[in-house]
């Protein structure tokens, strides 16, 4: 039985006319110059071959220069309606060409091993891990790089030269021999491999005398010019690096660093927002709605503090109430239905009944409230009115409660004035 891991299906493209370095072998990724006669026929080559690599299961990760840029997004457009799917995935990189064409490679050796979401993702963190760039003999048609009105002057000085960086920083400098070493903006781990290219060899003596001495790599290969060099530089006379460490470990060092999150669309693992595959801008699961508290289950509001009806500020005696005039509610030993309280924010503390002047009946205890509410909100007696779980019925000479709208709830009309102290509510 094998213990090989499963290999991925992506493929790595490159949409410009970048040749390869030949840097990892025969593990490159797919070219396509894009040319030809119009955005179709430039485009055509680059739909054909997302079409195949579609009806295999494969997705592609299409790199192309940002600063390039037309055409490219075109024919990823193109292919991507064409084919009515998201598995083709477009990334500009801001690059010089040779930097891009080792990083292409690069992507597309990882590829086998890697999710798509994540090949993607590396096109942003292994330029992290190169010191890329160019010795410049002028800047004043450099557009791809930040430079200032100063560098522009001293480009028409016959002595001044430049080295520009690109990868992991742009920056643009004078190049001064004493200060290269200790300029440098990046170190790549030991041993250093140097690459680098031009259209004019005859110039490179100042690049060679300096560089290579503060970089001081194990290796050192010159490659052919590339032809998006003079575009990228703004210039014929330059002389275009890379150096990269040549450590058996450095790829994985660089892929272990990403964090990356899964698409909450399709899925990809991805470092950056939007996803490059479908353009979500999410990340992981879905975030929770936040949930009320639920009703109960009477149907009333949800449980939390009820509006206290306003209080008089102290209690005052109040006068014996007039008898009905109208006819009387028959008695009844049943439980007695009581007027919904508009103050019933929690359990009442039980009292004793004041002194009455007529005691020819049992007393009436107050009702206490430590039962479940019922639907209406008052506070209920324990258990269901029955034959033995009754509330005391009143005696004789006593009538049933009227109506009554006080917070303090229902008076009986023979029961005489008291004041009442004031009444305290806990929670």
């Amino acid at each position: 039985m094998s213990n090989a891991l499963p290999r991925s299906a992506t493929t790595v493209a490159l949409l410009a006319d970048i040749p390869s370095t030949g840097h990892v072998g025969e593990a490159g990724a797919q070219r396509f110059a894009l040319r030809g006669d119009g955005v179709g026929g430039r485009s055509a080559a680059f739909v054909a071959f997302a079409k195949e690599e579609a009806r295999a299961g494969r997705k592609v990760v299409a790199l192309y220069p940002a600063w390039q840029a037309s055409d490219a997004e075109r024919a990823v457009n193109f292919a991507r309606g064409a084919l009515r799917t998201d598995h083709i995935a477009g990334i500009g990189v801001d690059l010089s060409p040779l930097a891009l064409s080792l990083i292409a490679d690069q992507l597309a050796y990882l590829a086998p091993y890697l999710p798509p979401g994540m090949v993607a993702a590396l096109s942003d963190e292994l330029p992290k891990h190169l010191l890329a760039g160019a010795w410049l003999r002028t800047v004043s048609g450099l557009s791809t790089l930040p430079t200032s009105l100063r560098q522009h002057m001293g480009s028409y000085a016959p002595s001044v030269s430049f080295l520009a960086y690109c990868a992991p920083n742009a920056q643009v400098g004078r190049l001064r021999p004493s200060e290269v070493a200790d300029a440098l903006p990046f170190r790549p781990v030991q041993p250093v491999q140097l690459l680098c290219s031009t259209p004019d060899p005859s110039i490179t003596k100042v690049f060679d005398e300096n560089l290579p001495r503060a970089i001081q790599p194990v290796a050192t290969r010159t490659l052919p010019a590339q032809p998006l060099g003079a575009t990228y530089w703004g210039t014929g006379k330059y002389v275009e690096f890379v150096a990269l460490s040549a450590h058996p470990q450095a790829l994985a060092y660089a892929a272990g660093s990403i964090r990356a999150a899964a698409c909450s669309w399709c899925g990809e693992p991805m470092s950056a927002k939007p996803c490059p595959f479908c353009a979500g801008n999410s990340t992981g699961s879905l975030t929770r709605a936040h949930h009320t508290a639920a009703a109960p289950p009477g149907g009333g509001p949800p449980p939390g503090p009820r509006p206290q009806a306003p209080r008089s500020p102290a209690p005052q005696p109040q006068a014996p109430r007039p008898q009905a005039t109208g006819p009387q509610a028959p008695h009844s030993p049943a439980a007695q239905p009581q007027a919904p309280r508009p103050q019933a924010t929690a359990p009442e503390a039980p009292r004793s009944p004041a002194p009455r002047p007529q005691a020819t009946g049992p007393q009436i205890p107050e009702p206490q409230s430590s039962g479940p509410p019922s639907p209406n909100g008052n506070p209920a007696f324990h258990g269901a009115p029955g034959p033995g779980n009754r509330p005391p019925s009143p005696g004789p000479g006593h009538r049933p409660p009227g109506p009554s709208d006080r917070p303090e709830g229902p008076a009986f009309q023979d029961r005489a004035p008291q004041p009442e102290s004031p009444r305290t509510y806990s929670r």
